[in-house]
Parts: structure tokens; C-alpha cells; sequence
């Protein structure tokens, strides 16, 4: 099952957006009607709000006055993070019974207005953040849901700002045009993305991008650092329940300012024992945050020439994702294929002079390999000097792997 959250602040149009996506056959749950189903009367969760805002927040007829508890809240970060602490726990639980129910192979969106602020975006495959300029979100607020402009303002502070939420987003829709280029733009999504991202998580495919060096290698992206830092997150919250990582890594091309790279995101997770990686629990956290164990790649080559292989063993996978391809590199923590991809791009960081030396050496191979995998296989005999030049390096340093 895919999941996208769907976040934005209030005004901006998420619930919108979630909408559209629901139309088009994805299975939503969103979290402000679940927020008002756990505060119904008779539930505990409405219990608890009454025992502590005080009974002036429940109406006579029993139920929640939830204009009167915002008036309280939103003015109060201590009150609005202890209302937090009372529903965030009910929430979480019917959200997590709701997705459950969803097909699985659905789109499971998520819409939360607070996925960036409570950290839950890292759970997502995906965040679609929808963005809409503030003044036109205070405007809606007072125009169509009759807040005045101090209180519709109050509660834009409250939430994270949109700096906060692009930092996060996969995706981001812009808001501020007509209601057909909005759904135009989700329509994209869906067809374009969404779509072909469940595909693959449900058939087990990892997304690859074609087989030709000059479509593949690319001028440095600056988007490239953001993206790895998304991968890196989902990946160490996944994986963290398995007791098995180490760290969690970007590495390779993507991962040196400046160079130019394939369009693909290399991470590297260090794990006590790479036997571990075997593990049930541990291979299907990977293919639950979205990552297909590739058979047959299991060593780098290793330096210097003649070194025992073990060294060098790792578990390879590829993610699913066809808007942000990922190789996934599994090494042990200590080994000298683990290290080696750290010293590499710490060593490139740290010497211009070499990072343009490898982006000539790119260049020249480009010219005389078609395909990617031809290309890479080219570069191999420069990597085999780059290993004995950054040794050096870190020797002369003092350089030492974090």
C-alpha cells in the first residue's frame, strides 16, 4: 500500500486536493474527521479535554464546543501542546485502524494538517504539501469560514511554516490560481506518480531510470541534498524498530556538491552484521518504506586490487519511487566497503581539485560508453587510483569515518 500524507496550512486547500485524490480512487483518511470522532460524547478522549480546559467547553447538549477550546488554545502554545497530548494518541489510533482496512494495493492518503509539526510525514512514502500565498489563507479564513483576521492569523502561527513544510514535501501544489489548474495538477500526480508508485510496491519493482549514459548523467541538481535527507529519514525511522542499523547515510555523486552525477540518490545504511539484513523483520521493514532487495548484488569491487571480497559484501536494493530513483547500499559498519564509501565522499567534499578530476573523468567515459552500465563498469580502473589517493588523504588528515 502507498502512503501519501497530505499536508498544508490551514486555508491553503489540502482538504481540496484530498478530495480530488479520493475521487480518483485513492483511500483517505483525514485526520480532523477522525480528530471530531474520538471527541464525540461518550468517548474517553472528550472525558479527558473536560477534566482539563474545565466544563466551559462542553456544550449542554454534551457536546465538545470546539470554537470555545480553540479560542483557548490557539492563543496558548502550553495549551495547545496539551490538547495535543490528549487527542494525538486517539487519532493515531483510528488513523492506523482506518489505513489498515485500505486495500493492499490502495493509495492511502493521509490528510494532516500536522504531519510536518509532529514528525509523522517520516512515516509517508510520500508528502504533498499544498502551498498558498498567507494572506490569500487569511482572506479564505475570514470570508468562508468566518474566523476574524486576528484569529485567522493566531492560527497560521500555530503551524509550521511553509519553509518547515517544503523542507519535507515530495511534492509540492501551488494553490494560489484557479480551481481547475489545481485539479489539473493533482490529476498529474496521480496519473504520473501515485499511480506508478503503487504499482511497483505492489509488484515488488524497483524504478529504474533507462539504460543510457548521456540521458542519465546530469549537471549537479540542487534539489539533490533535500531529497537524500528525505530518503535518510524515512529509512532510519523505518528501520528503527529492527535494532540492526548503526547510521544511516548519503553517499556517492549526489551526495558531493558540485559533481556531476546520475540522477539517483545513494544511501548507504551501516548495520552491526550484514547477516542481520537477512532477518524477516529486517527485509520487510526495507519493503515497507518502499525498497526492493535486488538478488545477485551482494560485493563491490574491491580495492585495492586483490583484497578479500568479504570486505566488501553488502545487500543492494532499489526504491520504487519513479520521481526520486534510490539505490540503497547495506554494508557492515567497520568493513572496507563501508568505509570506503564514506572516505570517497568526505574525500571529494574536502578537494576540489579531485572532485573536478572525477567529473573529468565522467566526461571522457560519457563520450565513449552508451549505457549506463558500460559507463560504470569504465570507471572502475580510476577507482582503483582514487582508493590508494583518498587513503592518502585520510592518512595525512587524520580523517576518521562518523
Amino acid at each position: 500500500m502507498l502512503r501519501v500524507g497530505v499536508t498544508g496550512g490551514i486555508g491553503s486547500g489540502k482538504s481540496t486536493v484530498s478530495r480530488r485524490l479520493a475521487e480518483l480512487g485513492a483511500h483517505l483518511v483525514d485526520a480532523d474527521a477522525v480528530a471530531r470522532e474520538v471527541v464525540e460524547p461518550g468517548q474517553p478522549t472528550l472525558a479527558a479535554i473536560r477534566e482539563r480546559f474545565g466544563a466551559a467547553v462542553i456544550r449542554p447538549d454534551g457536546t465538545l464546543d470546539r470554537a470555545g477550546l480553540a479560542a483557548i488554545v490557539f492563543a496558548d502554545p502550553d495549551e495547545l501542546a496539551a490538547l495535543d497530548a490528549i487527542t494525538g494518541p486517539a487519532i493515531a489510533a483510528r488513523v492506523a485502524e482506518l489505513r489498515a482496512a485500505a486495500p493492499a494495493d490502495a493509495v492511502s492518503v493521509y490528510d494532516m494538517p500536522l504531519l510536518v509539526e509532529r514528525g509523522l510525514w517520516v512515516h509517508e512514502h510520500l508528502s504533498v504539501v499544498v502551498e498558498t500565498d498567507e494572506e490569500t489563507r487569511v482572506r479564505r479564513l475570514v470570508e468562508q469560514r468566518g474566523l476574524d483576521e486576528g484569529d485567522a492569523r493566531r492560527r497560521l502561527t500555530a503551524q509550521a511554516t511553509d519553509a518547515q513544510r517544503r523542507a519535507v514535501a515530495d511534492v509540492v501544489l501551488t494553490n494560489d490560481g484557479t480551481p481547475e489548474q489545481l485539479r489539473r495538477a493533482v490529476d498529474a500526480l496521480w496519473e504520473q506518480r501515485l499511480v506508478p508508485y503503487a504499482a511497483n510496491l505492489s509488484s515488488g519493482t524497483r524504478s529504474r531510470r533507462p539504460d543510457r549514459s548521456a540521458d542519465t548523467v546530469v549537471e549537479p541538481r540542487a534539489d539533490w541534498e533535500a531529497r537524500a535527507e528525505r530518503v535518510v529519514a524515512r529509512l532510519a525511522a523505518a528501520l528503527a524498530v529492527t535494532g540492526v542499523v548503526t547510521e544511516v547515510s548519503h553517499v556517492g555523486s549526489t551526495s558531493v556538491p558540485g559533481l556531476l552525477a546520475k540522477d539517483v540518490i545513494d544511501v548507504q545504511v551501516g548495520v552491526h552484521h550484514l547477516a542481520d539484513v537477512d532477518r524477516e523483520d529486517v527485509r520487510l521493514a526495507f519493503t515497507g518504506a518502499g525498497y526492493v532487495f535486488r538478488h545477485g548484488n551482494h560485493t563491490d569491487t574491491p580495492h585495492p586490487s586483490g583484497s578479500a571480497p568479504e570486505a566488501w559484501g553488502k545487500r543492494f536494493l532499489g526504491g520504487c519511487d519513479p520521481g526520486n530513483h534510490v539505490h540503497v547500499h547495506v554494508r557492515e559498519h567497520g568493513s572496507a566497503g563501508w568505509r570506503f564509501a564514506l572516505l570517497f565522499r568526505d574525500w571529494l567534499r574536502h578537494e576540489p581539485a579531485e572532485r573536478d578530476a572525477y567529473a573529468a573523468e565522467k566526461r571522457r567515459l560519457l563520450h565513449q560508453h552508451a549505457t549506463t552500465s558500460d559507463y560504470v563498469v569504465a570507471k572502475e580502473p580510476w577507482f582503483e587510483q582514487a582508493w590508494h589517493r583518498a587513503n592518502a588523504w585520510a592518512e595525512r588528515t587524520g580523517w576518521q569515518p562518523r
